[in-house]
């Protein structure tokens, strides 16, 4: 489901009126947000999913965001458009080659290719934005610094200083109405970790999508650096991946 902003609000009323605390979550469809939704709902919060087409390749993670919405009976879910793709600057917006076959012990030496030009920080700033009008002081973000691919935005740094600037740079914060917090539960986790927590939340994988380079049919490829992360993650959570590769 796509929610107009309207129907958002009007949501977010009856949750407050029944006690229940709003949170927004960035939704993108992939393994990590999809279980850092399930841990928002699991700890009760009235959960407002927020996902973006910023122009990404892998556009078949929206429809796995749709997907996990749906399936986890989300009180709204906004998908906004911010084409990023216009500025370029990445394997995954840009004409630019995915790296393939990289070692999954030496991905964090560098900042790869795929690293999207301040991605992190504008989705931020767009559930944010959500969070603000909706009354919402908690916003999730699924981020990991232990098995991730170098990307600067996913430190546990960068969430501190994003939370900082959040209630700086609001209305609702600067008139104390909201204090806002920014999670990242999973920021800790190896993959393996956070596959085992969501099995036990009882996330359904086979919803999901990582792939960086899928192919015209929406399979995986099995060689991008999320799809050796996700496989590495189910070898060592000792389960198998539900989704069909490539190779």
């Amino acid at each position: 489901m796509v929610c107009g902003q309207g129907d958002l609000t009007d949501m977010t009323a009856t949750a407050n009126r029944n006690g229940e605390k709003p949170a927004v979550v960035l939704l993108s469809g992939g393994l990590d947000s999809t279980t850092t939704a399930a841990i928002v709902l699991q700890q009760g919060f009235a959960l407002y999913a927020l996902s973006v087409d910023y122009g990404q390749r892998h556009r078949f993670e929206l429809s796995a965001a749709r997907r996990v919405a749906q399936a986890l009976g989300v009180r709204g879910h906004v998908v906004l458009s911010v084409d990023l793709a216009r500025l370029g600057g990445s394997a995954l917006t840009d004409d630019i080659v995915v790296p393939k076959d990289r070692r999954t012990d030496r991905m964090a030496d560098e900042i790869p290719v795929t690293y999207v030009p301040a991605r992190n920080t504008v989705l931020l700033s767009l559930a944010l934005a959500q969070a603000e009008v909706i009354g919402a002081a908690d916003i999730f973000i699924g981020v990991n610094a232990v098995d991730y691919s170098g990307y600067p935005d996913c430190r546990p740094e960068y969430i501190a200083a994003f939370a900082a600037l959040a209630n700086l740079a609001t209305k609702a914060g600067v008139e104390g109405r909201l204090k806002f917090n920014v999670h990242a539960p999973l920021i800790n986790m190896t993959k393996g970790e956070i596959i085992r927590r969501g099995v036990e939340l009882g996330v359904d994988y086979s919803l999901t999508h990582s792939c960086y380079d899928p192919g015209p049919n929406g399979i995986s490829c099995g060689r991008c650096d999320a799809c050796r992360l996700r496989l590495q993650g189910f070898a060592e959570a000792g389960l198998t991946d539900p989704l069909k590769y490539q190779v």
